[in-house]
């Protein structure tokens, strides 16, 4: 059984048929990991959704910021942006299963394979919490998204404060911190407190007194794997703390898989890609 992470689909169906082509995936064999933003800015957005609703078990998603943006619009809390490409979900004559089976995927998921552990995020974690603690608190955002509160819960979700987390923080204030942190975070200070209004460039770009988030010193997931995607100006990244699987497939790029090795004393981790059929034009506005 081979099991691989797939970075940022973003409604790019052709090339994630491409893609599950190109490394021979097996529904009855082997097991997908994506790792959020499954739809929207690519054409075929309703596509991606019922391929992968049509695997079951063998695919496992997150949700990543542009998914939690389609669930607000269809809620009615928030309005389409001018570069949206969802109306085809959002006209569906299957709009109400698609929508469901989205708010139905993770925050974050923790997988162990072989003698291999990893955690698995949209976009990043803050340096205060564990592995265990992220799980957790995503948790808490899932039970949420899966429950009658979802219009309040989206009411108040789209803000950039608190910028840091506490662990007394109640309400929406507290879900707001988890859902940024987990679906939006590039850069963060020493101390945990995010940046969100820096979208270009790489890792190089940090703002004054901020860094990457994987890049601060004794955050505690530091020996741990964690997998992301989100970060299309960071491309590849492979390191044996962390793997960004986000290459930019909607803007001109590629869709990215890593098999994951059970061992890594017995193979390596291996990559696999395929040019996007599909993309958009290039452009400098990859939020």
């Amino acid at each position: 059984m081979a099991l691989y992470l797939i970075g940022d689909v973003q409604g790019c169906d052709g090339a994630l048929k491409q893609l599950l082509e190109h490394i021979d995936f097996s529904p009855s064999r082997d097991t997908i990991y994506l790792l959020g933003d499954l739809v929207n800015r690519g054409p075929d957005s309703s596509a991606v959704l019922r391929r992968l609703m049509a695997l079951g078990q063998s695919a496992h998603c997150l949700l990543g910021n542009h998914d939690l943006h389609v669930l607000a619009v269809a809620a009615g809390v928030r309005a389409p942006g001018r570069r949206d490409t969802i109306d085809a979900i959002l006209h569906a004559p299957d709009r109400g299963e698609l929508l469901d089976w989205l708010r139905h995927q993770h925050m974050a998921i923790g997988l162990v394979h072989g003698t291999r552990e990893c955690l698995l995020v949209h976009a990043g974690v803050l340096p205060g919490w564990s592995v265990a603690q992220t799980l957790a608190l995503a948790g808490e955002v899932e039970q949420v998204l899966r429950s009658g509160q979802t219009h309040s819960f989206f009411e108040n979700l789209f803000a950039n404060t608190p910028t840091r987390w506490q662990d007394d923080l109640q309400g929406w204030a507290r879900l707001r911190v988890i859902v940024n942190a987990l679906t939006r975070l590039r850069f963060c200070t020493p101390e945990g407190e995010m940046e969100f209004e820096t979208k270009e460039g790489g890792a190089a770009q940090a703002p004054a007194g901020f860094m990457p988030w994987f890049d601060v010193p004794n955050r505690k997931t530091a020996h741990s794997l964690i997998a992301f995607g989100h970060w299309s100006t960071l491309g590849l990244l492979q390191r044996p703390d962390i793997v960004a699987l986000d290459t930019g497939c909607v803007w001109g790029g590629q869709l990215t898989a890593l098999r994951l090795s059970p061992d890594l004393h017995q193979a390596p981790d291996k990559v696999l890609q395929v040019q996007c059929p599909q993309a958009q034009a290039p452009t400098n506005a990859k939020a």
